[in-house]
């Protein structure tokens, strides 16, 4: 849609530029013309007294919602290994495809060189069907080569839904993707569901919601995809009623695994792409890692995060300690990264990591909004702070009101003597 203004009939009467409520237009001598702030808003149209702003209503293409099946997920892999954010999506996929009806399947995307070793991975995990992508020129990542070839294959096969990890590489990739296939995208979702006429009902668990009766070309069956919005304070719930298909990307962490099922077997279907060297701009000459110590914050069992309330960096080296002792990992919020004690790969929130771990020791964090984003779905949270109205202590599970410095050494030493009972009671049973 756009508003334009017809030359011969403009006036120059500057009625409309008064009117316009985002200084759209400019008087350019005696003409009024559009600027970019133009938002097809239409008020100038009817303010003109002699006809001479028009909007060019183009056509929207209508897409034929039923052509559209299945459930896709972009099994992402880096040099032949799932990432863990493809087997959560995976049974999140396929909890999504039984929503919308019994015969509604959940594949995987598998887009590399030599990569149809990990199909077998996949349908462990869930996946009723793998597709397979390979060509030499898709060992690395490239946007080029990987949008080009997922969105070939889209076009051909025509899945509803298409889910991406919120990984570096899937922000890269999925509005590449959804761009060129003109559709939405949602990006950092914390929650998907079918849109469903009985969603209240279901959501309540006061009925059983039969699939078979909806109808694939309604509304009823769109993804309802739910995500932080305005900085966290509020959850915005977004949906893709015109265009397929529905695309989004979820944080790592935020969804769970399906229990893996050994030998588990599916349908591959092989896919040979159309791709050539002129296809790709940038090439990969070599892949370096960091010689940083690397953090695994989301395959963590146990996190030790310290905050703002450790005082200065030399705090971590008691979380480090604690972290050690227990078994887990370094977390942080994002006032300790800001401050510059510590790496922002240690980073747990809605702009670092999100994390479910078995336990989440959060010491000396106040509980801001966007850090419990990220942390409160943790099996159990041990909260550690010397303000007893610190936001953080409404969802821990356990809370201890003091000084972190007397606290954590503490727990370390009380530690010890609870490790050595439990392995002499151990000993006790064999016995």
């Amino acid at each position: 849609m756009a508003v334009n203004v017809i030359n011969e009939k403009c006036k120059g009467c500057q009625l409309c530029v008064k009117a316009c409520p985002f200084d759209a237009i400019d008087m350019v001598g005696k003409l009024a013309v559009i600027n970019s702030k133009c938002t097809s808003c239409k008020v100038c149209v009817s303010k003109c007294p002699f006809d001479a702003i028009e909007v060019d209503e183009k056509e929207v293409e209508e897409v034929d919602l039923s052509a559209y099946k299945g459930v896709w997920v972009y099994a992402e892999q880096r040099q032949g290994k799932l990432q863990g954010v493809a087997l959560e999506l995976i049974g999140e996929g396929r909890r999504l495809a039984r929503e919308i009806s019994a015969e509604t399947k959940v594949y995987a995307v598998l887009v590399g060189d030599d990569v149809k070793g990990l199909a077998q991975e996949c349908f462990e995990y869930g996946a009723d069907g793998v597709y397979v992508i390979e060509n030499p020129l898709l060992k690395n990542f490239t946007t080029d080569g990987y949008t080009k070839v997922l969105k070939e294959a889209i076009d051909e096969y025509k899945p509803e839904i298409v889910l991406f990890g919120a990984t570096h590489i899937g922000r890269d990739l999925a509005p590449r993707v959804a761009a060129r296939l003109s559709t939405g995208l949602t990006a950092d979702c914390t929650k998907l569901d079918v849109r469903v006429s009985s969603y209240i009902d279901y959501a309540n668990k006061n009925t059983t919601l039969d699939t078979s009766t909806l109808d694939p070309n309604s509304d009823d069956t769109g993804l309802k995809q739910t995500r932080p919005a305005f900085g966290g304070n509020l959850m915005a719930t977004i949906i893709c009623p015109r265009t397929r298909p529905q695309m989004s990307t979820v944080r790592p962490g935020v969804m769970s695994k399906r229990d893996r099922h050994e030998g588990a077997t599916g349908e591959t279907i092989v896919v040979t792409p159309n791709l050539g060297d002129a296809d790709i701009r940038t090439k990969v000459l070599e892949v370096v890692k960091s010689s940083k110590e690397i953090v695994s914050l989301t395959d963590a069992d146990i996190i030790v995060s310290g905050g703002r309330g450790l005082g200065d960096a030399s705090g971590f080296e008691l979380i480090k300690e604690f972290a050690d002792k227990v078994g887990g990992v370094v977390g942080s919020s994002r006032a300790a990264v800001d401050n510059g004690w510590i790496d922002h790969s240690h980073q747990v929130g809605q702009t670092g990591t999100t994390v479910k771990p078995t336990i989440y020791f959060a010491c000396g964090i106040s509980g801001a909004i966007q850090h419990l984003a990220g942390m409160s779905s943790s099996d159990i949270i041990v909260a550690i702070n010397k303000d007893p109205d610190a936001p953080i202590f409404e969802v821990a599970d356990y809370g201890i009101v003091g000084d972190l410095y007397k606290v954590i050494p503490t727990i370390i030493s009380e530690w010890d003597g609870a490790e050595a009972l439990f392995h002499a009671t151990e000993e006790k049973q064999d016995d």
